[in-house]
């Protein structure tokens, strides 16, 4: 395998406008053909599933959430940590078959620390962790959730569920690694049926000021909104429809009608997952809200989610205070509702992992 594609491959959040045509056939290939996908998976499977470890019964840790809460941060923290395996930029762009494609691109050379295309400071290379997962729920049963109006909470079938339990175990065998990390927004579609097949796994669900929160989704929605098409088909194909020109919102309840480049948009989708969250947190005893910014504020936060996820609390190296910036402008009646269910979730939250 050329070194220069293997470089390319771990790019996500580098600009991939500035993709080759070799490396967008590449990633079409591996991303946008299912057959090949599916193909390649099974070769995957065949050569190297008997030697993976088992996984069911796990110690497993999602991160998950609506985007810019922190997932990235707190995935990042957790994985430091060195006890987890996770997709990473290098399992680009053949994320259905990881050890295949570690064997193709045999380069170990790992690319320089950048910022990604979010402009929000957060530095990633070919080994830092990803949110790559979704790309197995679209091409095994995409048609159950993912709609033109928006994504659906489902119930994946227990075929499935199989098959994505053999995935993980592909991944730890890739990592040589005992736990999976899986940074996912799109898990709170599918949480109750993944806390009940994989008991042991923990979720950790970051909750960020409303306001703050609601103003970062509608300005990434901005930046994102006029792609060019090569990087609308790229984030379709890894199911990342958050914001941005192929956005369509989590139908957890009776959606926004608002229109997306306002801030009411985003505060109603905000207090649509959260009141979902909440419930799915007090129906899973290893489920666990993350207050963003008690994760820097707050010094019992940190050790707190370690203990439950059984690891050492090191020191945070990633997470670190926000200041607030100005918001557009909102209804204020809406952002009252918001900030009081932020409140209420954030204190049942901290007594839950007992912080």
């Amino acid at each position: 395998m050329p070194r220069r594609l293997f470089m390319r491959s771990c790019a996500v959040s580098c600009v991939v406008a500035d993709y080759s045509a070799l490396d967008k056939l590449l990633h079409r290939l591996a991303l946008g053909s299912q057959s090949i996908a599916e193909m390649v998976h099974d070769i995957e499977r065949a050569r190297f599933l008997k030697s993976s470890p088992q996984a069911r019964d796990g110690k497993h840790v999602y991160v998950s959430g609506l985007a810019r809460a922190g997932t990235t941060i707190l995935m990042h923290e957790i994985y430091a940590t060195g006890s987890f395996a996770s997709l990473t930029y290098a399992d680009m762009p053949f994320v259905l078959a990881p050890n295949l494609w570690a064997g193709l691109a045999r380069s170990k050379s790992v690319t320089a620390r950048t910022e990604r295309a979010h402009g929000d400071g957060i530095e990633v290379d070919s080994n830092s962790p990803e949110a790559l997962e979704e790309v197995f729920w679209r091409i095994f049963c995409g048609e159950d959730y993912v709609t033109p109006t928006g994504l659906l909470p489902h119930s994946p079938s227990a075929q499935v569920i199989d098959d994505y339990v053999d995935f993980i175990r592909l991944v730890l065998r890739r990592y040589g690694k005992s736990r999976y990390l899986a940074k996912n927004n799109n898990a709170i579609l599918r949480i109750g049926t993944l806390a009940k097949v994989l008991p042991n796994s923990v979720f950790l669900i970051p909750i960020r000021t409303p306001l703050q929160h609601a103003q970062s989704l509608l300005s990434q929605h901005r930046r994102f909104l006029n792609s060019e098409p090569f990087t609308k088909n790229y984030m379709t194909w890894l199911a990342h429809h958050e914001f941005g020109a192929t956005q369509r919102p989590f139908l957890v309840s009776v959606g926004p009608a608002d229109d997306p480049l306002t801030l009411d948009y985003w505060l109603k989708q905000w207090i649509l997952v959260y009141t979902k969250l909440t419930a799915d947190v007090a129906n899973n005893a290893n489920a666990y809200l993350v207050p963003h910014e008690d994760l820097t504020l707050n010094p019992a936060v940190w050790p707190a989610i370690c203990a439950k996820i059984g690891i050492a609390p090191g020191s945070l190296s990633e997470a670190r205070t926000q200041d607030f910036r100005a918001v557009d402008a909102h209804d204020q009646s809406l952002a009252a509702r918001a900030q009081k269910l932020y409140q209420t979730h954030c204190a049942a939250a901290l007594a839950k992992l007992g912080a």
